[in-house]
């Protein structure tokens, strides 16, 4: 079995990392916990929930991960049981925070004394939360970066190129409101739980800045979500703009050419009596009549300003 275990006098931190079905019988013969909320912990649900038991409490949240390969944010899902005296909390690994928290508790003893010494679970309950929350942050900041660089090549003539940045980015921002948009519920439920004689009433501070922080990250989400809106109905419009000026180009080359063309395919008719045809000089002054009616409508679109 894979379980990670830091035990102090008070409070018990298991942690699970990619479980199998070995360690869930052990959490099913060690705890006596659901059924139901052990499947959960095997399969990828990808759905937060909550449930209040007489002696814990089970709840699932998803996290994002970013994949540096794909440049894509997936989904990181991550299982909690809190009960009085311990944290057990189980991941499929895509998210390195809880395990880089779990090593330093491990390995350092002031870390271990600061959030684990004080008897109840929920502060470091509150701790991992805090953590997996900073986690999200750069990627956020990074989303940011790339509308800016959007912003700034927007106008220099690469308006094919970004469209599928832009769809990169949009893409990214609507997968993270999908992982990030049932936080503010589970939080909130969580928090009304504090009847539970583990859960205090102090928490409650904590857990705000919890779930202030989420109403933070879902804020710039929208705002994110805005910004690459806009810009790419610009860049829409622009490329709009430049078909539009192709299309009136071609236009003004075929109407030109049309006169020209009947002019040609007049004279060009096998009649015995055509006017200039069989003088000197025939070729020429058809070629200089032809250019006189180019001229004409290029000087009439002109003034137009089609041109």
């Amino acid at each position: 079995m894979k379980i990670d275990k830091i035990k102090t006098k008070k409070i018990l931190w298991l942690h699970i990392e990619k479980p199998t079905r070995a360690e869930i019988e052990y959490l099913q013969k060690e705890y006596d916990f659901h059924p139901l909320d052990l499947e959960d912990c095997l399969g990828r649900i990808q759905r937060p929930q909550i449930s209040e038991y007489t002696h814990y409490i089970f709840f699932i949240l998803t996290f994002p991960a970013y994949n540096r390969e794909t440049r894509e944010i997936e989904s990181s899902e991550v299982d909690f049981f809190i009960g009085p005296k311990y944290l057990i909390t189980i991941s499929d690994g895509r998210t390195p925070t809880i395990k880089n928290f779990f090593n330093e508790l491990k390995t350092n003893e002031y870390s271990r004394d600061k959030f684990m010494m004080d008897g109840h679970s929920v502060f470091l309950l509150y701790e991992v939360l805090h953590r997996l929350q900073n986690y999200t942050m750069p990627m956020l900041d990074h989303i940011t970066q790339e509308i800016e660089d959007i912003e700034k090549r927007i106008f220099k003539g690469e308006e094919k190129k970004l469209v599928i940045e832009i769809l990169h980015t949009k893409r990214n921002i609507v997968d993270f409101r999908r992982i990030m948009q049932a936080h503010k519920t589970i939080i909130k439920k969580l928090m009304s739980a504090n009847n539970k004689f583990f859960m205090h009433d102090m928490m409650n501070i904590y857990f705000s800045n919890i779930l202030d922080r989420t109403k933070d990250i879902w804020d710039i989400l929208e705002t994110l979500k805005e910004n690459i809106n806009t810009f790419q109905e610009t860049n829409e419009s622009l490329i709009s703009h430049r078909l539009n000026d192709i299309m009136k180009t071609l236009t003004v080359v075929s109407v030109v050419m049309i006169p020209a063309t009947l002019i040609s395919s007049i004279f060009g008719m096998n009649a015995k009596h055509m006017p200039f045809i069989g003088s000197a000089g025939d070729f020429y002054i058809m070629l200089s009549f032809i250019l006189v009616v180019i001229m004409f409508f290029l000087v009439f679109f002109r003034n137009k300003k089609w041109l």
